[in-house]
């Protein structure tokens, strides 16, 4: 095997590896989409039914910046 192909072959699996990675990435992403998806819905029917004061609501809220932000981060990687 001539010292091209033997590169050649190392950047296959350095793409590899990236391609792996991103699917990762994207696959938390949706995962975190999602969820603020059923958080939210959970917010409307709670916010329905009146029960404004419901600590629930105030677990939703935070739970849906956390999500928020580490998607933000996930994106951030995927620029690099």
């Amino acid at each position: 095997m001539s010292e091209s192909e033997k590169m050649s072959e190392s950047e296959k699996d350095q793409l590899i590896d990236a391609q792996k990675e991103v699917i990762g990435i994207l696959f938390e992403v949706i995962k975190r989409l999602q969820t603020n998806n059923d958080l939210d819905q959970e917010y409307f029917e709670i916010m329905q039914k009146g029960d404004k004061n419901n600590k629930r609501i105030q677990d939703i809220i935070n739970e849906r910046e956390e999500n928020s932000k580490i998607v933000g981060r996930l994106l951030e990687q995927l620029e690099t």
